[in-house]
């Protein structure tokens, strides 16, 4: 049995999306199932409560987190967000939101905590984008900044898609550092400014693409003296994802994972970990790159 919390939530695979819908969502069940099938007992699972309409319109526009949930959103806002309305992916979106919340939490009292999911970083406080309705990786970064031994949170992003929400929503908060190392030619198209951004070429591999990690690294921590990180450990870079461009193999991903867990350890800081994004069509492949995050973790 592990001694490393990880977070979860039935909800976060149950969503009716459209035959042949982009969103991989049976994913997050399917991490799940091969974790247990793995050893892993179900005390090792937190499972998150929805967070309130309240608490995020404390953080994000008023209005449109009213609109958001009550369906009025213009079709235009959703149709830029991705998805079809329903209740359903309010109440999807407000728990996993909620998970990665609760994971910034755990890692504060555990050193380090897994969700499986999160990383809804083209979420802005006025409206969703890619997939992404509320910001949980700048709402993770509060709740954790609300302790007082933690004035500086690191959020770092190794999503293949620059967390453009969230560095505009830390762009005026110096607690929040932000890092993006993302695809130079993918989706957004237009960049945001992090605090450091690495952008990376298409058909870049292995060795090239963890040299940049290693220099990223460096530089965030050495620059933003962290109290603790929050890490988006997207695998839509891998060779096979169909968004990604680049290719990096499953051993590269997981030698990133580990790199910015020993990283972290090396400096006693405390790590949330959220799964991001990926994009295989082939879920079981797919869950299989998202596993090396819980392998570098150290969770089995």
């Amino acid at each position: 049995m592990t001694a490393i919390p990880l977070v979860f939530h039935p909800i976060y695979s149950q969503l009716d999306l459209p035959v042949r819908h982009r969103f991989p969502i049976e994913k997050y069940q399917g991490i799940k199932d091969q974790l247990l099938s793995l050893g892993l007992d179900e005390s090792a699972f937190h499972q998150p409560e929805a967070l309130s309409i309240e608490q995020l319109q404390r953080v994000y526009e008023p209005l449109y987190i009213e609109q958001l949930t009550t369906g009025k959103l213009d079709p235009k806002a959703m149709r830029r967000i991705g998805f079809p309305w329903s209740q359903q992916l309010i109440e999807r979106t407000l728990t996993a939101a909620a998970g990665t919340v609760l994971t910034a939490e755990l890692a504060l009292s555990h050193g380090k905590a897994l969700n499986l999911t999160g990383g809804y970083h083209h979420a802005f406080a006025n409206y969703g984008s890619g997939f992404c309705m509320v910001n949980d990786l700048y709402l993770a970064a509060l709740s954790m900044l609300e302790h007082s031994h933690i004035d500086k949170v690191l959020i770092f992003d190794c999503d293949v898609h620059q967390g453009d929400g969230t560095a505009k929503l830390a762009a005026n908060n110096p607690a929040v550092y932000t890092v993006s190392l993302h695809g130079e030619k993918n989706f957004p198209y237009r960049k945001q400014i992090s605090d450091l951004d690495f952008p990376i070429a298409k058909g870049t591999s292995d060795a090239e693409y963890l040299s940049t990690v290693e220099q990223a690294l460096g530089m965030a921590l050495s620059y933003s003296q962290p109290d603790a990180v929050i890490y988006d450990a997207g695998v839509d870079i891998h060779e096979n994802d169909d968004l990604g461009h680049l290719l990096i193999s499953t051993d590269g991903v997981f030698k990133r994972d580990k790199m910015v867990f020993d990283a972290c350890e090396q400096l006693k800081l405390p790590v949330a970990a959220v799964i991001g994004g990926g994009y295989q069509r082939d879920i079981d492949a797919l869950v299989g790159v998202h596993l090396q995050l819980f392998k570098a973790a150290g969770v089995f």
